[in-house]
């Protein structure tokens, strides 16, 4: 639109005539936005704001005497208040580039005074704060004519053909030169034993492997070895085998003889010798109960015979008392005592005749000739001489005369 104008957003637009600006600026500041400007009546003109730089390149003698040449950079800017863009509106307008030169020539001053308060050493080893103070001392100056410094930079510090500062770095080279030769020895060193060691498992492995290799060889040696003795083993265990299986039927051979000789002769004579001994002992039992009813026959007729025999007994021991003189002194009792005596001595001879009779030995006797026997040895009880006394419980003695 005619008369209307707007500033870049890195500039400020400076209107003059009519009022004026503020603090009796004699113009007016616009930023940001446009504003209608009477072409005739009103003149624009435009600051700008963006950022600038500035390099110094001054000589400088520190607190030790030392002239040393320091280069830095100086960044920089018309503020964005209305006061600072009107202090470099008035001082700037008309030539811009003022701004770069004055900055420089206002930082060399305070380089040349902050150096000269400190020594090479500080200097060299302290840059930051070399710029700190720079910056700090010519913080008002700047602010004053309206521009404010963003950053400074020290480049370089040089101190020409003295050499102090690379005296000063002399100590510091020898120790990192020392360090170098000492990182490169052990370096060296590292480097040694590594190849070293990739040499040990070089041989290490030559060694495995020749151990291996042995190994192997080993085993095909064994391995052709049993192969050749292969087949006289197999034979020798083919013989072997039927040496074993002749053996065992050789064995089997002889019990099946064994066997046969026991079902052939010693079954058969154990059986002539079981029916041997059944039959001695069944003619043994034979002639036992033969014997044992001829002796039952033999005892039946003895005792007939002695039965028959007892009056006789008693006759022939009665006879004994004929001849003799017998004195009764107890009367009748006397007599029957007598009399009981004849008979008991009867049935003793009888008893006595049973047991000779038995003849365990196998003798024989006859039953007559035991009779006599006892008949002609048979005491009585009358005294053979014809004198004799017999007393008898409490009816007195009998007197035989």
């Amino acid at each position: 639109m005619f008369g209307y104008r707007v500033p870049s957003p890195d500039q400020a637009m400076l209107i003059s005539g009519g009022r004026r600006g503020l603090g009796g600026a004699p113009f007016r500041v616009v930023t940001g936005h446009g504003k209608f400007v009477l072409p005739v009546f009103r003149k624009t003109r435009f600051l700008s704001l963006a950022m600038s730089e500035a390099e110094v390149v001054e000589k400088c003698v520190t607190r030790q005497g030392i002239s040393l040449t320091v280069r830095a950079v100086i960044a920089f800017k018309v503020g964005n208040d209305v006061e600072s863009i009107v202090n470099a509106g008035q001082r700037f307008l008309s030539d811009q580039d003022q701004m770069s030169v004055l900055t420089g020539r206002i930082f060399a001053g305070h380089l040349r005074s902050i150096i000269g308060s400190m020594t090479v050493e500080e200097i060299v080893t302290e840059r930051q704060k070399l710029a700190a103070e720079v910056l700090d001392t010519s913080k008002a100056e700047m602010a004053k004519i309206g521009l404010i410094v963003d950053s400074l930079q020290i480049q370089s510090i040089d101190d020409g053909a003295t050499g102090y500062i690379d005296a000063m770095s002399a100590p510091h080279k020898a120790a990192i030169q020392r360090q170098a030769q000492i990182a490169q020895a052990q370096a060296t060193q590292a480097a040694s034993q590594a190849e070293q060691e990739a040499q040990r498992n070089q041989a290490e492995y030559a060694r495995q492997t020749a151990v291996v290799q042995a190994q192997y060889k080993a085993e095909i040696d064994r391995a052709q070895a049993a192969a050749a003795q292969a087949g006289p083993l197999a034979q020798a265990h083919a013989e072997q085998e039927v040496l074993t299986a002749q053996t065992e039927l050789a064995e089997r051979a002889a019990e099946l003889r064994q066997q046969q000789l026991v079902a052939e002769v010693v079954k058969p004579a154990e059986a002539d010798a079981e029916r041997i001994r059944v039959m001695a002992i069944a003619e043994a039992e034979r002639m036992k109960i033969q014997a044992e009813a001829a002796a039952s026959y033999d005892r039946v007729a003895l005792d007939r015979m002695l039965i028959d025999q007892l009056p006789q007994i008693v006759k022939e021991a009665a006879s004994g008392l004929a001849g003799a003189n017998v004195n009764v002194l107890n009367g009748a009792d006397g007599l029957g005592e007598i009399a009981a005596g004849l008979v008991g001595q009867g049935l003793t001879i009888l008893d006595s005749v049973r047991r000779n009779l038995g003849a365990p030995d196998g003798e024989t006797r006859q039953p007559g000739g035991e009779i006599q026997r006892y008949l002609g040895g048979a005491s009585s009880p009358v005294d053979g001489g014809g004198n004799g006394t017999k007393r008898s419980g409490d009816d007195g003695p009998v007197d035989i005369r």
